[in-house]
């Protein structure tokens, strides 16, 4: 039976073994309302606090402008539609980009449904973003600018930085959408000046059903959730004391693990598959920057899920869509212009902390002794 090899870190993560054993005694203790001011209360607030105070380390922000979400999507939407519902104009104005993930995307559909304005913003052949691009597209009611840090699909980091200047020049709240980079590059809102970051917990080791939301101390941010006063009255609900922990220890342990390891074997990856297969490979996103952990390679004249299919054991992903038996490019495929041949044969290895050079060499052998794939080396 062949091994199992996971290289789907990009879509979510192994709970680390550090998490799982900061979590271990609030699955039979600690059991308390962490808002209750008894006994049983009081530790939990304590262990909420601690935990949050863990996550603003890892972003350097104040432990008071980090938010508790249930995960990346609610961290999304909060901050575009909470900051929908502090605007007082008649045509509000959101600019975002042609590669943000669904969960940036739909809330701004959703947004025009009432009545708001968008912008989408093209990128280059490598998925990037045009700073400029994202200047000309301001207006008096633009109310948010959002820009995700870094590519789910093919691993490009936008330059952040360089459009929160821009923002801060208009006086615009910035969001950017670090799902996929918190925990693999270091991330630091005030270096990036963002006023709203999202991050998703098992996007980083930790738990899914948790995620965290910075918010700018002076930012204007409707709830997301009404009711009672929890998260500093931002999102009202019983927090998870449990998860929050969970989520804390990831971010607390997130710099040891930023070292050049994965970034060693995600080139290793793609130096052998260039060897095996020539030419017919090809790189999707930006050579030098784009996540360490990220390898998005099209195998030319073939489609990405018949590779998948042959790689029986290996858990990667596509970046196509199947719909009704007909595969199509991913809208980020699209917006880069790739072409229909080159997009549908995309697969997206994306590594993590438990990968091993002998699970790259494995894949790679895998590929090379397949009939199905040899038959077309060298034919370009």
């Amino acid at each position: 039976m062949k091994n199992k090899i996971y290289l789907d870190y990009n879509a979510s993560t192994p709970i680390a073994p550090e998490v799982t054993e900061a979590m271990r005694p609030y699955l039979a203790g600690h059991y308390g309302n962490p808002s209750s001011l008894h006994f049983a209360g009081v530790p939990a607030k304590a262990a909420l606090e601690r935990a949050r105070g863990q996550v603003s380390a890892l972003i350097g922000c104040a432990p008071g402008e980090i938010v508790f979400t249930s995960g990346g999507s609610e961290s999304n939407n909060h901050a575009i539609k909470g900051t929908f519902f502090t605007f007082k104009g008649s045509k509000p104005h959101v600019v975002t980009t042609a590669v943000e993930h669904p969960a940036v995307i739909e809330p701004i559909r959703f947004l025009q449904r009432l009545g708001a304005e968008a912008s989408i913003v093209p990128v280059d052949k490598y998925g990037v973003v045009d700073p400029d691009d994202i200047r000309k597209e301001i207006r008096r009611e633009t109310i948010l600018v959002s820009v995700m840090h870094a590519n789910n699909e093919v691993g490009t980091i936008e330059p952040v930085e360089e459009i929160s200047r821009i923002t801060r020049e208009y006086g615009i709240p910035f969001h950017t959408d670090a799902a996929q980079s918190v925990g693999k590059i270091p991330v630091d809102v005030n270096s990036l000046g963002v006023d709203l970051l999202t991050i998703a917990g098992h996007k980083l080791y930790a738990p899914k059903g948790l995620g965290a939301l910075y918010v700018r101390e002076g930012t204007k941010l409707e709830s997301f959730v009404h009711g009672a006063g929890h998260e500093s009255g931002r999102r009202a609900g019983t927090e998870s004391v449990l998860l929050a922990v969970g989520l804390g220890k990831a971010c607390e342990i997130a710099p040891d693990f930023m070292n050049e390891e994965v970034r060693l074997l995600r080139d290793l990856l793609f130096e052998k598959l260039k060897e095996a297969f020539g030419d017919d490979i090809v790189l999707n996103g930006h050579p030098e920057m784009r996540l360490p952990n990220t390898l998005n390679v099209s195998f030319s004249g073939k489609m990405g899920s018949a590779v998948l299919d042959r790689l029986d054991g290996v858990a990667a992903s596509t970046g196509s869509a199947c719909h009704a038996g007909e595969t199509a490019l991913s809208p980020v495929q699209k917006a880069m212009g790739v072409s229909e041949e080159t997009g549908l044969g995309a697969v997206r290895f994306s590594l993590g902390r438990m990968t091993t050079r002998d699970e790259i060499l494995e894949v790679v052998e895998r590929l090379k002794l397949d009939d199905f794939l040899r038959s077309h080396r060298g034919a370009h």
